[in-house]
């Protein structure tokens, strides 16, 4: 079973992140949305960003796992509030092309990036 830990940020400024954390992670985003989203997906990490007025900028907008096993999208509360979510890279993708859907973000059914 392949899992990834899934942290998602809140950003002010997408594009000074994406170079911030593109240097910190040694590689580029699997995908930007100019000026709103940005999608790292290593081989342990699953990291997105994104501009939004619901989560101040710098703080977390929850946290999760990428797994394989993930039948359909899940998510709940752990003991201190913090929403976790569950999910294969096929919802991920799922859930972004609905959010904005001229990304047409894919990923391969097979193996999974």
């Amino acid at each position: 079973m392949a899992k990834k830990l899934h942290i998602a940020l809140s950003t002010a400024d997408i594009a000074a992140s994406v170079a911030d954390y593109s240097a910190r992670l040694g590689c580029h985003p699997d995908l930007v949305i100019e000026g709103i989203y940005a999608l790292w997906r290593t081989d342990c990490l699953n990291l997105s960003i994104r501009q939004t007025a619901e989560v101040p900028p710098g703080q977390l907008r929850h946290l999760g796992w990428e797994d394989d096993e993930a039948e359909a999208f899940s998510m709940d509360e752990d003991v201190n509030g913090i929403v976790w979510e569950r999910f294969a890279a096929h919802h991920q993708a799922d859930e972004i092309n609905e959010i904005w859907p001229g990304a047409n973000y894919q990923v391969d059914a097979e193996t999974g990036k």
